[in-house]
């Protein structure tokens, strides 16, 4: 191993594909001290990423929606081989191929131990939760790089069990980091089942995860929404209804078109904080989402929240929304019974179930998503073109592992 590339986001619209040293097994320090763990990281793995994909959560950082500060490396959603393991590392393998979930967990702290490991307790000094290159998440190095160091290994990584089979279906694979996962649990915590109807706000990669997941669960209709016509024809492609946010017509109004009622049975938001008012020039409006979700879904329904809401927005169109404070009607969600979900998916949660329907070809997500390959080099022009709408899922190739796969 010599040095390591890996994506580095410069200024708001800037990234850069730069030179760093190659990982060691090291905690970041500030984790270290903060929460008196040893430096040194017997438990970790430093592995080659076969595959690590660009991520709406990404562009918001890479779109100055966030604090990260210039020099933040980014890349949470990674698939790797292992190839350095540490002392401590007991039941895998060097040249095992493992799915890295994007959640960053000890497996010793309370939380991790009640399968809350979305808000592990040990890896981040700032709040409960970690990711990989991410603003606020404890200073871990991102994933969008030739190699990267995962702590806590035996616990964290989800080996594939076959490596020419991982390899083989590298690009279904590779989406169970963070997309898959993360869909089936806003489908799954917004009740979605057997006959049910289910709306779902934002056809980008997470959208459309959630709405595959939603037909895995056994929906009778799935209805998605967007403002981009070629996400909706995505969404269009795998058997999903859709609705433009754009006409005139009202979102119950196209819903009744075609459920015949203004209502379904569970609603997945999956657009965050980033949200557009209905209408074709519509401004922003961050609770927008919220607020349609809880309209349509019928009284005791229930809302899966995996888009994204963070707690400091310097973008944000009003001084409230700089902090998350959003106008979000309480009392209509509180008068129709909803139950809600919020934040991190536990991806530990659902990512081997998920892999066992990848491996025995009843899940195709990569298809769903529009699965892209493109080189590292060029994960500039990918984060271009995903901020202008580009319905495709951005798979960046590392190590040049993907094309000998195929």
């Amino acid at each position: 191993m010599g040095g390591n590339k890996i994506v580095v986001y410069k200024e708001p619209g800037v990234v850069s594909v730069e030179d760093h040293d190659p990982p060691k097994l090291e905690v970041p320090a500030d984790v270290a001290k903060a929460k008196g763990l040893t430096q040194k990281a017997p438990h970790g793995v430093i592995l080659r990423n076969v595959a690590t994909n660009i991520c709406g959560s990404d562009q918001h950082m890479v779109r100055g929606r966030t604090t990260a500060p210039p020099g933040q490396t980014l890349g949470h959603e990674i698939m790797g081989e292992i190839i350095e393991k540490g002392d401590d590392v007991q039941f895998l393998e060097v040249g095992d191929i493992c799915s890295v979930p994007f959640n960053i967990a000890c497996g010793r702290c309370r939380n991790c131990k009640e399968g809350q490991t979305g808000v592990c307790l040990n890896v981040n000094p700032a709040r409960a939760g970690s990711a990989y290159g991410y603003v606020d998440m404890g200073g871990w190095e991102g994933g969008q790089a030739q190699y990267v160091m995962v702590p806590f290994a035996d616990f964290n990584l989800l080996k594939i069990p076959d490596r020419e089979q991982a390899l083989e279906k590298v690009l279904d694979l590779t989406m169970l980091s963070d997309i898959f996962p993360t869909g089936y649990h806003g489908a799954y915590t917004a009740g979605v089942t057997t006959g049910s109807t289910v709306y779902v706000a934002g056809a980008g990669p997470v959208g459309l995860a959630a709405a595959y997941s939603a037909q895995l669960l056994g929906a009778a209709a799935v209805i998605v929404g967007d403002r981009n016509a070629d996400r909706l024809a995505q969404a269009r492609s795998f058997g999903c209804e859709t609705v433009d946010i754009t006409e005139d017509a009202s979102l119950e109004d196209q819903i009744a078109e075609i459920l015949g009622i203004p209502e379904v049975d569970s609603a997945v938001d999956a657009v965050g904080f980033e949200a557009s008012a209905p209408g074709k020039n519509a401004g922003e409006a961050p609770a927008t989402v919220l607020n349609s979700i809880m309209s349509i879904t019928r009284a005791g329904g229930k809302l899966g929240i995996p888009g994204l809401y963070v707690t400091g927005d310097p973008g944000a169109p009003d001084e409230d929304a700089k902090t998350g404070t959003l106008k979000v009607r309480l009392g209509l969600g509180w008068a129709k019974s909803h139950s809600f979900t919020t934040g991190q998916c536990p991806v530990m949660k659902y990512n081997r179930q998920l892999m066992m329907s990848i491996l025995h070809d009843k899940a195709h997500i990569a298809d769903a998503v529009n699965a892209t390959v493109i080189p590292l080099d060029d994960a500039p022009r990918g984060y271009e073109e995903f901020d202008r709408g580009a319905a495709r899922k951005y798979v960046l190739d590392p190590n040049g592992m993907i094309p000998k796969a195929s």
